[in-house]
C-alpha cells in the first residue's frame, strides 16, 4: 500500500510469512533555506520497520534532492529492511515524489551540480 500527496509519502508492507520483512514508513518534506546551502529539501522519516520504531531527518542541497530515495533506502537499511530488499513496486510513487521535489525546489534538466557534492 502507497499513499502520495505534495510533501508526503506513506508506504506500507506486510509480511508473507516468518522469513520476510514488514515496514511502515512515513516520509514528509518540505523546502527549507539552508545558512550555508541556500534552498534545500528537508525529508522527515518515521515509522517502523520490522515492528521496530525510528524516526530520522536528511536535508539535502537544491541540485542533489534527487539522490532522496539513495539516502532514505539507507536509513531503512540501517533501520532493518534488508539490503537487498526489492522496492520496485513502490517505483511509480518515487517517481510522484521525484517530481514534486523538482517542482518545489524549481530544478530543471541541465541545472549543474556542485562539483563537492558528487564527492
Amino acid at each position: 500500500m502507497a499513499i502520495f500527496e505534495p510533501g508526503y509519502l506513506h508506504i506500507e508492507r506486510k509480511s508473507l510469512g516468518p522469513h520476510d520483512f514488514s515496514y511502515e514508513i512515513v516520509i514528509k518534506y518540505q523546502v527549507v533555506q539552508d545558512p550555508k546551502e541556500g534552498k534545500s529539501m528537508q525529508f522527515d522519516m518515521s515509522g517502523q520497520i520490522n515492528g521496530k520504531d525510528f524516526k530520522e531527518s536528511f536535508t539535502l542541497p537544491k541540485d542533489m534532492a534527487f539522490d532522496f530515495a539513495r539516502v532514505a533506502f539507507k536509513i531503512a537499511v540501517k533501520n532493518g529492511i534488508p539490503n537487498n530488499a526489492n522496492i520496485l513496486s513502490m517505483h511509480k510513487y518515487y517517481d510522484l515524489m521525484f517530481k514534486d521535489v523538482r517542482e518545489q525546489l524549481d530544478v530543471k534538466p541541465g541545472d549543474p551540480v556542485k562539483p563537492e557534492h558528487l564527492e
